[in-house]
């Protein structure tokens, strides 16, 4: 079983993909790592390159990368709402990326190629943020102020 998913992995790196990792700077973890998140967090398939040019932006402004995903990964699972009391609670844990800048340390799970392909390829656009929707989908914004505003909308405080 292990074979095959390794045989499975190294397919996956085709040589176009190995020409657009050479392109990022980044390293093979760093791309899968960044891939894991991009997968967990996005519901609509045709999002992941955007929400990866978010997580890009962010990374390249040296900014922390706050990605949801990740805390969960720290705190050992799902959970339906990601209180800022659970995420204090791991603060130590280097892959809640609300207390850590860069990326975690590894994938948080397995990312299928679409994944990856974003990771690789994000999609360029200056916004710095984004809130899940209800039916999973994502509005994404520029500015602080613009977030608030979309999560209060998220959440249905209009």
């Amino acid at each position: 079983v292990l074979a095959t998913m390794v045989d499975r992995y190294r397919a996956v790196w085709t040589p176009e993909r190995l020409a657009a990792l050479t392109e990022t700077g980044r390293s093979e973890q760093e791309i899968v790592t960044l891939a894991s998140i991009i997968q967990a967090e996005a519901r609509v398939e045709s999002e992941m390159p955007r929400i990866s040019g978010v997580y890009h932006n962010r990374l390249e402004s040296g900014w922390l990368l706050q990605a949801d995903p990740t805390v969960l990964y720290a705190l050992g699972g799902y959970r339906e709402r990601l209180l800022y009391a659970a995420i204090d609670s791991v603060a130590d844990n280097p892959y809640n990326t609300y207390a850590h800048r860069g990326l975690p340390p590894g994938p948080i799970g397995a990312p299928g190629e679409l994944a990856i392909d974003a990771a690789l390829r994000p999609e360029e656009h200056d916004f710095m943020y984004f809130v899940a929707r209800p039916d999973g989908s994502h509005r994404f914004s520029r500015s602080l102020s613009e977030h608030n505003n979309a999560r209060e909308e998220a959440r249905g405080r209009d």
